[in-house]
C-alpha cells in the first residue's frame, strides 16, 4: 500500500479581506486625528465634549466588526463625520479656520463650520439609521423607510440639543464654546433645520449607492430603496 502523505495543516490568513482594508484604514485615520486633535486644543473641555462620540463609537465599531460589520459607505461617512467633529472640537466650532475663510469670502457674519457640523449630523446618521433599518427590520422597500430614517435622524438632533441645553445650564458660561451660538437667538432651530436638510439629501443622493455599497460587501443583497 503506498504510503500517504498527511495533508498540510491549513496556515492562518491574518491578512485583511479586500473588504476589510478600508475600514480599517479609516480607523487608523481616526484614531491618530483624535490623539494629534488634543494637542495645542483651543479648549479642552469642549474638545472633550465635541469628541466624546468619537471616543465611544469607534470602540463599538471595532468592537463588533465581526458579529456587524458596517458597508464600505457607511464606514467612510463615519469617517468623514468624526474629523469633522474632531476639527471643532480642536478650534471650537466658531474658530475653526476654514470656516472664517468661507465667511469672509462670502462676507457672512458668522463661522459656518457649526451649520455644516449640523448638516453632517443629520447626513450622516440618515445612511446609519438606514443600514441598521434595511438590515434588521422588515422596512427594505417599504417607502416607511425614508420617512423614518428621517424622523429618527431629527429625533437624535434634539437630543443632541438637549444636551446642549444641559450644558449651557451646568455650565454657564464656560459652555459658549460648545453651543456655539455666535450670538444668533435661533441657532438651535437652526441646528435641527440643517440636520433635516442633511437627513433628507443623504437619502435623495446616496440611497442607491448606499444599496450597491451594501450588496458589494455581502450584507444585504436584496437591499433596495
Amino acid at each position: 500500500m503506498a504510503a500517504t502523505t498527511p495533508n498540510p495543516a491549513p496556515s492562518l490568513d491574518v491578512r485583511l479581506s479586500p473588504g476589510r482594508r478600508l475600514p480599517a484604514a479609516l480607523a487608523v485615520a481616526v484614531t491618530a486625528a483624535l490623539v494629534v486633535s488634543r494637542f495645542g486644543a483651543a479648549d479642552p473641555t469642549t474638545w472633550l465634549l465635541e469628541t466624546v462620540w468619537v471616543m465611544a463609537g469607534l470602540p463599538l465599531i471595532i468592537l463588533f466588526r465581526n458579529r456587524f460589520p458596517l458597508s464600505g459607505l457607511l464606514c467612510a461617512l463615519l469617517a468623514a463625520h468624526a474629523l469633522v467633529l474632531i476639527v471643532g472640537g480642536h478650534y471650537t466650532y466658531a474658530e475653526v479656520p476654514v470656516g472664517d475663510w468661507v465667511r469672509d469670502g462670502l462676507g457672512w457674519e458668522r463661522n459656518p463650520y457649526d451649520r455644516f457640523g449640523h448638516l453632517m449630523q443629520g447626513f450622516v446618521p440618515a445612511i446609519l439609521v438606514r443600514e441598521l433599518l434595511v438590515r434588521t427590520s422588515p422596512l427594505r422597500g417599504s417607502r416607511w423607510l425614508p420617512v423614518l430614517t428621517v424622523c429618527a435622524c431629527l429625533a437624535f438632533s434634539a437630543v443632541f440639543e438637549m444636551l446642549e441645553w444641559l450644558a449651557a445650564v451646568t455650565g454657564g458660561e464656560a459652555a459658549d464654546a460648545f453651543l456655539g451660538t455666535q450670538g444668533d437667538v435661533w441657532d438651535t432651530q437652526w441646528d435641527m433645520f440643517c440636520a433635516l436638510i442633511g437627513a433628507v439629501c443623504a437619502l435623495l443622493f446616496l440611497s442607491r449607492l448606499h444599496d450597491r455599497s451594501l450588496t458589494r460587501t455581502g450584507l444585504n443583497k436584496e437591499a433596495r430603496s
